[in-house]
């Protein structure tokens, strides 16, 4: 009960926060102000305006927003999200252009569950439907699952994407963006293990934990900090009586926002002051650069506790899938027995969530896979968002993660693009800086 409480007392202190910025607002807008020349209303109207606006969005799931793209035909075609199949706790969503020929390229994205909704990866989506057909892993806030709906965690989450990948079929190439990254190798080593007819066409790993330890980084440090105990004691509650899933043991995402903040606090403190100022000179609009970003930002989602804990447990700590140690259901997972899989590793050089080192240990693992079946590109001056949402991703990681798809969809090598003329050699390992057989980075 004292942690259903303190999850409650957590909403209570949202839903005030977010009624005295109504009420702030309401109050600084009256006409009657006008008549005063004090710049103190202007103020109190925006301040109100800013915190309504900031507070209601940490419990809204933000819409995808795609409403449509242009194709080949130089025409609008209208993208419609459609759920493609159903799960307790999350849904594989298609989204289906209307009035375009069916694209060959097929592509699951595995978005990441980490505190935020599956729309983050909303422009990667939009910056792939012109060239394909993309399906999504649209996984649902805890919160609002029913305690009879059952556990979920690092093995479930597994099953969930091997599930999507053998309705979808072999000719589905799957690609996973942070957190998903090692599950993702675990859910095709599992298929090649026992299901080799659906396996992905090919995969690709964008800036993903596989080995946390190949590259320190605050997050991998603070997994060493503490214990399981201490982290169960101080993140995880009981979901209050508002929500469905009332009862069930979570990490909140209103802590998680907490922590995101605390990191760049000063960074954080300086826009919100910035946003009031402009609305209060009339200059903040509803769809501007700040509250597009934000709306997205402090829209979080608790994650169930068993999926937090054995993340930071088996991932990070006990480092199962780094040492192709991971079991599913008590049975043991062997990844080098992904032999035909072509694989693609994406890190960006300034990515301060997983480090450089900490992707492309996945090759390290896939020892069967040939070396003319794998291909590193290592983004210069990139951070962790634009390696899938940024410039980085929208200039040069997609052209190559399509070009990549192609050349495995043609059985040849992909080892190097197909406008470089070079062949493989001889390249630095970006685990150990030290020289070493690979695939020629991209």
């Amino acid at each position: 009960m004292r942690a259903m409480m303190s999850y409650d007392w957590m909403e209570t202190m949202r839903v005030t926060s977010q009624w005295m910025g109504a009420s702030a607002q309401a109050m600084g807008s009256y006409p009657v102000n006008g008549l005063a020349p004090n710049p103190y209303f202007q103020m109190l109207s925006a301040w109100g305006d800013v915190t309504e606006r900031s507070f209601s969005r940490m419990v809204v799931k933000p819409d995808w927003g795609i409403e449509a793209i242009v194709a080949e035909d130089g025409r609008d075609h209208i993208v419609t999200p459609e759920v493609d199949l159903e799960q307790d706790f999350g849904d594989l969503v298609r989204f289906r252009v209307q009035g375009r020929p069916e694209k060959k390229r097929k592509i699951l994205l595995a978005a990441p569950m980490s505190g935020h909704y599956a729309t983050l990866l909303r422009s990667t989506v939009q910056s792939l439907l012109p060239d394909a057909e993309v399906w999504i892993t649209d996984w649902k806030n805890a919160r609002d699952i029913p305690v009879s709906a059952g556990k979920f965690d690092v093995e479930d989450y597994t099953k969930y994407l091997v599930s999507f990948m053998q309705h979808l079929g072999p000719d589905t190439n799957l690609v996973a963006v942070c957190q998903p990254v090692p599950l993702a190798l675990v859910a095709t080593g599992w298929l090649a293990q026992n299901d080799p007819d659906s396996q992905p066409a090919s995969l690709t790993l964008i800036g993903g934990p596989v080995d946390p330890d190949a590259a320190a980084t605050d997050v991998t440090d603070f997994g060493r900090r503490v214990t399981m105990g201490q982290l169960e004691r101080a993140v995880i509650q009981r979901v209050g009586f508002k929500y469905a899933g009332a009862g069930r043991m979570v990490y909140p995402g209103l802590l998680q926002l907490a922590s995101f903040i605390s990191m760049n606090a000063e960074t954080h403190a300086k826009s919100f002051s910035e946003q009031i100022m402009r609305a209060a000179k009339g200059e903040a609009g509803d769809h501007d650069r700040h509250n597009k970003f934000y709306d997205e930002y402090l829209a979080v989602m608790d994650m169930t506790a068993e999926f937090y804990l054995s993340t930071v447990e088996r991932i990070f700590k006990d480092r199962e899938i780094a040492h192709n140690a991971f079991h599913i259901d008590g049975t043991a997972v062997d990844m080098t027995k992904i032999t035909s899989v072509p694989t693609m590793i994406v890190e960006g050089e300034n990515d301060d969530i997983s480090a450089p080192g900490q992707c492309i240990a996945a090759l390290d693992i896939l020892t069967e896979l040939p070396k003319d079946k794998t291909r590193a590109h290592l983004e210069p001056g990139a951070g962790h968002y634009g390696i899938f949402a940024g410039k980085s991703w929208r200039n040069n990681i997609r052209p190559l993660v399509l070009e990549f798809i192609d050349q495995a969809a043609q059985g040849g090598s992909v080892a190097t693009p197909a406008n470089d003329k070079k062949a493989p050699g001889r390249r630095k390992n970006l685990k150990t800086g030290t020289d070493g057989d690979g695939p020629m980075p991209v």
